[in-house]
């Protein structure tokens, strides 16, 4: 192995022991994993009944039909989820706009504030991810180019 490789090596596994590198996976997996199991979960029932989660007046709008609005709901959140894992970039702000239309449509039901405001946590955490994702890569690269130590030598650089 060649000492250019030996330090790119190195570099890499110290950008990987980095905290907020370790953070940004962490947050990458779990809102890669969170929308697809949810996603899947709105045909098959297993957690919860999720129409009744649907405001009485989109019920009226769907003509009854809230059960097929929750699969096309589910195909959303499937693609969402396979999107963050994908272009975490990306859709890591399409993934806070559909949170931020879940907390309106859980306002619109009287008894689910309580679920509103939990959902309200994981946006201000999704909100954080795609703008830590451009600062945490660009240091990664450069810490694998130049063969430095660390994310901390390789952003002073």
């Amino acid at each position: 192995m060649s000492t250019a490789t030996a330090r790119i090596s190195a570099a890499s596994h110290a950008g990987e022991q980095s905290p907020s590198y370790q953070a940004f996976r962490i947050l990458h997996l779990g809102f890669t994993v969170a929308p697809i199991l949810a996603g899947l979960d709105k045909f098959f029932h297993l957690l919860v009944d999720w129409d009744q989660y649907v405001p009485a007046f989109v019920n009226g709008l769907t003509g009854g039909r809230v059960h097929e609005l929750m699969f096309a709901v589910g195909v959303i959140e499937i693609v969402a989820g396979i999107g963050v894992a994908l272009r975490p970039r990306l859709f890591s702000y399409v993934v806070a706009a559909w949170l931020w239309v879940i907390i309106l449509n859980l306002l619109l039901i009287p008894g689910y504030f309580d679920i509103a405001l939990r959902d309200f946590g994981p946006l201000s955490r999704r909100s954080r991810t795609g703008p830590a994702q451009r600062r945490v890569q660009p240091a990664v690269r450069r810490a694998r180019y130049w063969g430095a130590s660390s994310i901390a030598e390789a952003s002073r650089s």
